[in-house]
């Protein structure tokens, strides 16, 4: 009682068959077989981004110089070298 014997998945098959007809479970079966094309299609089509990218984040562009990039800030004012007002003794 447990499992379904071969017998009771042919009756279940007949009743689907019935029901939607075979042209029908036909063109859905196409239809997941090219949103599964689809999809593969996708993920090679983001790999091929992503490694494009990588490459492009990784190498400067031609005529740089590599380094950390130091910027300046606006509120960053400049201080004389050697300007006090103690005299030397």
């Amino acid at each position: 009682m447990g499992s379904f014997s071969i017998w009771h998945w042919m009756i279940v098959l007949a009743v689907v068959l019935l029901l939607f007809g075979s042209g029908k479970i036909s063109g859905l079966m196409g239809d997941v077989a090219k949103g599964i094309k689809s999809f593969k299609a996708n993920i090679k089509d983001d790999e091929k981004e992503g490694d494009a990218s990588m490459t492009a984040e990784s190498a400067p562009p031609a005529g740089t110089i590599a380094g950390p990039q130091v910027h300046a800030t606006a509120s960053t004012t400049a201080q004389p070298a050697s300007s006090s007002s103690r005299p030397a003794a």
